[in-house]
């Protein structure tokens, strides 16, 4: 397994000083374009021809992680910042990205077309980033924290930056400290972690398309009427208990609102425009009309009555209609963290 071959790796680096890879000129003139930048970088590119470009993306493609003593050597005019900003990674993401900031798209596939190889590691490192992070950082708390290090530094920092701390604060701790203290991982291993991500992508991507779908099928329930939802439910209890209790846990009705704190409940109802409140207090139960009238003070509940009283009949499209606007401005505002939407499985004591 790739855990128990970079355990050996990293035995090895910690017994005895590690050996400087030999680079010759596309791999320091792929360093070179790193540490300018995409945007430096890519105007210098501009001025080489087709077959220089495609040594130097060959070259960045492979290059995996460059410690900062070895820059330093390659760089020696950018020794102050290497020495601060510590090492850079060269991937075959890195490259792609940084060629379609100046080149019209055929032309970059034709010139990764022969580095990417038959089972392309932008598709693997693309695919694996877009998996859910929850996912991914319960797939790398199983890892040794080398690995979850080696993977992490082949990902974009903004994904990283959202796995990391779903893994608790001690193991992320160790982590970082091992993405900043890495060393090149050999090809080998690097092939073996890669290979090893290959035959469990599948399982995490589908474990995490299930929790999408859940949550879709909690968003699309929320939008049928009470009581089909109430027609159909018992069925799915019945065949689907566990995803269907998922689904539920997920799902935020309009008689979910009275679970709001007062404050929170009053901020939702000054927020929505229109008549959108009294015809969407019109279609709800006593329960639930008797609590938002009891968020109000004095003359606001007066007037909201007199205003449902004399407002005549309602249909019952408009009221569902009315009640899912103001679903969806209550969800806004829980985005906004202006306020928080209760969940099923918070405690109902205060203490």
């Amino acid at each position: 397994m790739a855990t128990a071959a970079l355990k050996r790796a990293n035995t090895e680096m910690q017994d005895r000083t590690p050996r400087r890879r030999k680079l010759g000129g596309p791999e320091k003139a792929a360093i070179l374009f790193l540490c300018l930048g995409e945007k430096r970088g890519s105007e210098l590119m501009q001025q080489l021809d087709e077959e220089e470009i495609q040594k130097i993306t060959r070259a960045m493609s492979r290059l995996g992680v460059i410690d900062s003593p070895q820059v330093e050597l390659v760089m020696t005019e950018f020794t102050e910042s290497v020495m601060n900003g510590g090492a850079i990674v060269g991937s075959f993401s890195v490259a792609e990205k940084l060629l379609r900031n100046f080149l019209p798209g055929e032309q970059v596939d034709v010139i990764l077309k022969d580095i990417s190889g038959p089972l392309k590691e932008r598709d693997l490192w693309a695919r694996f980033s877009q998996i859910n992070e929850t996912v991914i950082a319960n797939y790398l708390k199983g890892e040794h924290v080398q690995t979850a290090a080696a993977i992490l530094s082949n990902v974009m920092p903004d994904v990283a930056a959202r796995v990391l701390p779903l893994m608790g604060v001690e193991q992320m701790q160790d982590v970082i400290e091992r993405m900043i203290r890495m060393e090149a991982v050999p090809s080998e291993l690097m092939k073996e972690i890669e290979e090893t991500l290959r035959t469990d992508l599948m399982g995490a991507a589908a474990e995490s398309s299930g929790r999408d779908m859940q949550q879709h099928m909690a968003e699309l329930l929320n939008k049928f009427d009470r009581d089909l939802f109430d027609q159909i439910a018992p069925v799915l209890e019945e065949r689907l208990p566990e995803a269907f209790t998922g689904i539920k846990q997920k799902m935020f009705t309009f008689d979910d609102l009275i679970k709001l704190d007062g404050m929170s409940l009053a901020r939702v109802m000054r927020g929505v425009p229109g008549n959108t409140l009294p015809v969407a207090l019109r279609g709800a139960s006593k329960e639930v009309r008797d609590y938002f009238l009891e968020v109000l003070p004095g003359r606001s509940r007066d007037m909201l009555t007199d205003e449902m009283n004399n407002m005549g009949p309602v249909r019952g499209r408009d009221v569902r209609t009315a009640q899912l606007a103001m679903v969806d401005y209550a969800k806004e505002l829980a985005e906004e963290e202006v306020i928080t939407l209760p969940s099923d499985d918070e405690e109902d004591d205060f203490i």
